[in-house]
């Protein structure tokens, strides 16, 4: 099993800045990809950005150029830096760790949730 702890979140004025993070206890061993998704309501959780062990990242395309994805192995955190923030980033932001196994299923966080006002 794998614990995940996200922090960091609140509410921001548009073209603000925030980091989120997420603290990874646990079976760590067994986790290869780490990745932040983000759910507006009423609609469908969708990829912000994930990163592999190695440190590959991916980015969803409406969040290129403005946040970055980093982790600390050492540390089992994996951070989301969001700049230039916009009111359609509102929503709430999960923590996803990703097994190595592909029959293994994704742990999530408990969400944090990311406000931007106009």
């Amino acid at each position: 099993q794998v614990q995940l702890v996200e922090s960091g979140g609140g509410l921001v004025q548009a073209g603000g800045s925030l980091r989120l993070s997420c603290a990874a206890s646990g079976s760590i061993f067994s986790i290869n990809r780490m990745a932040w998704y983000r759910q507006a309501p009423g609609n469908q959780r969708v990829l912000v950005a994930g990163i592999t062990r190695a440190g590959i990242t991916n980015y969803g395309d409406s969040v290129k150029g403005r946040f970055t994805i980093s982790r600390d192995n050492a540390k089992n955190t994996v951070y989301l830096q969001m700049n230039s923030l916009k009111p359609e980033d509102t929503a709430v932001y999960y923590c996803a760790a990703q097994p190595s196994s592909p029959i293994a299923n994704t742990y999530w966080g408990q969400g944090t949730q990311v406000t931007v006002t106009s």
